[in-house]
């Protein structure tokens, strides 16, 4: 019995060391969990599995301690692409909205901001979890065992899920407001498990069909694992379907339709076969649990513990206005006027954003009163993400949440814009039609015979559908929609939101790091251009302001 709880103990430590790596390392180390390891102690390695998990919640993950305020791992991403889409305004005081720059970009932006440094790291901290696993495990051995494959495949599928984030951050689009021609087409360069830290110094951003090939190559590894007998034990990390549909978005991406509209099919197909179903107008409009417990149709999702979680750098308290801790109480978020007037009376969304007529106009639910509705919140505040419990003033409580990665919403709008490419306009509007009646708005009724048309609705769909949760970013950056934040009854609380770009907002396009400039002489001369001032506000109402190519 001491034999063994020796084994136990220092096989732990190996698995404490690969989960804790994720942080302190970029690259592998030879202290990393071998595959003998792996199979004396499988438990530990799923531990170390969801370690990626809870990676992707940590609060002050880049820099380990209170530096700067958007540094919240994955959720970072999530407000960033919001703001950057120019849906969420602050309906009190902008300068608790630390995210505003993703908005404004009118202070620094560039190669030695936060806004370069936090998300390239973050995209590589969890990389480096990944990898992690990936490297303990050989998937060419016949004796590593189904569970373990099974892991494995998970590990897999969430690497390329960070990297297609990569790619679709810094790989930049054109626009008339930077000159991209010198990178057009660069994505990110591609560490593995196999990455030595002097492989780092010489290493190139991948072109973007290597980085396709590559994220796809992880998927497909992925898929194969994860088709075993091996079944997930929860949602925390990416199961079969999620790999279908995380296939679905990189098609998307390279604008691929005909596979997008086929893995978003398997991905809803596989889904729905084990109880996923879109979000209900009840889940929606929930106090208690709203956006912050997860539904059957949420396909992956991540959560926060109590134990690590901190106060400030947590996703309730900086996207739930009745959350009376962290920012969000003060800056107020609030959805774009424009957006909201998108959405039909007859469509339930419309109800967790306030109107400005408030209980004139709906009986809004919420977790604390009515004179709070009408007195301190603003017009249009979104109250579409709830404190857990619906309780509002200790973080420890209201903000252990779960945050959505994955829904099967965002499948079926997909599969509608992908099959109007592919097979055909009519068929598009069909299914679009069909997810709205059944799921949104009984009254909705859309006729297009133009492509594009149908994209830009689809678009809009995505806006309102994941508002807060920034998964229409990818499909704009890639549409190029024009943005229009000047407009007669804006909501645009100051002139340096009032802006309007014509096709995308320059910092659509990220700049890599100064830090990974100086570090890898093989990227020195292949930044993306720094987008700081490239548009400034106000851009006079009906006008785009003017480019500089």
């Amino acid at each position: 019995m001491k034999k063994m709880n020796k084994i136990y103990s220092l096989l732990a430590l190996a698995f404490a060391f690969v989960l804790t790596g994720c942080i302190d390392e970029t690259f592998p180390e030879s202290d990393s969990a071998t595959q003998e390891q792996v199979e004396a102690l499988p438990s530990a390695f799923e531990a170390t599995l969801r370690g990626i998990s809870a990676k992707m919640t940590e609060g002050y993950l880049v820099y380990g301690d209170q530096v700067h305020e958007t540094d919240m791992s994955y959720p970072q991403f999530m407000l960033a692409q919001t703001e950057m889409l120019g849906d969420i305004f602050p309906g009190d005081e902008p300068g608790y909205d630390w995210y505003q720059n993703y908005n404004t970009f009118s202070r620094n932006f560039g190669e030695d901001s936060y806004f370069a440094y936090l998300p390239f790291f973050t995209i590589y901290q969890l990389v480096k979890c990944a990898n992690d696993v990936i490297g303990a495990v050989d998937l060419e051995s016949s004796e590593t065992s189904s569970d373990v494959r099974g892991m494995a495949g998970q590990a897999y599928a969430a690497r390329a899920f960070f990297y297609y984030l990569g790619m679709v951050f810094f790989e930049p689009v054109e626009n008339i407001y930077t000159d991209v021609s010198a990178v057009k087409g660069l994505t990110i360069p591609i560490v593995t498990e196999k990455t030595t830290q002097e492989d780092a110094k010489n290493n190139p951003r991948v072109p973007h069909d290597e980085m396709v090939k590559f994220i796809l190559s992880d998927l497909d590894i992925a898929e194969q694992c994860l088709s075993g007998d091996y079944k997930p034990s929860s949602k925390l990390l990416p199961n079969l379907a999620v790999v279908y549909g995380i296939k679905a978005k990189v098609y998307l991406w390279d604008e691929d339709y005909a596979n997008a509209a086929k893995y978003a099919r398997m991905a809803i197909d596989l889904a729905t076969a084990n109880g996923a179903t879109p979000m209900t107008a009840a889940q929606w409009e929930d106090p208690t649990s709203a956006f912050a417990v997860a539904t059957p149709g949420w396909m992956w999702y991540v959560h926060y513990d109590a134990e690590n979680m901190r106060n400030l750098a947590n996703w309730t308290g900086w996207i739930a206005p009745e959350a009376q801790w962290s920012y969000s109480y003060l800056y107020m978020p609030c959805i774009d006027r424009s957006l909201y007037d998108k959405i039909a009376k007859t469509d339930f969304r419309k109800n967790v954003f306030l109107h400005p007529d408030r209980y004139k106009y709906y009986n809004y639910k919420t977790s604390m009163n009515e004179k709070w509705i009408k007195e301190t919140c603003k017009d249009y505040t979104a109250l579409k993400f709830r404190c857990v419990g619906g309780n509002t003033g200790d973080y420890a409580v209201g903000g252990t949440s779960d945050v959505p990665v994955m829904r099967i919403e965002e499948m079926y709008l997909i599969e509608a814009e992908a099959v109007g490419v592919s097979q055909g306009v009519a068929e598009g509007v069909r299914l679009l039609n069909n997810f709205m009646t059944t799921y949104r708005d009984p009254a909705y009724n859309y006729n297009t015979s133009v492509l594009r048309n149908l994209q830009l609705e689809v678009l809009t769909q995505m806006r309102i559908e994941f508002w807060g949760e920034g998964n229409a970013f990818p499909s704009a950056k890639r549409l190029k929609p024009d943005v229009i934040q000047n407009y007669s009854g804006t909501n645009a609380p100051s002139d340096i939101y009032k802006i309007n770009c014509k096709g995308i907002k320059p910092n659509w396009n990220l700049c890599i790091p100064i830090y990974e400039i100086n570090s890898n002489r093989a990227i020195k001369d292949h930044n993306n251009p720094n987008p700081t001032l490239a548009v400034e506000g106000p851009t006079p109402i009906g006008q785009f302001a003017p480019g500089n190519n």
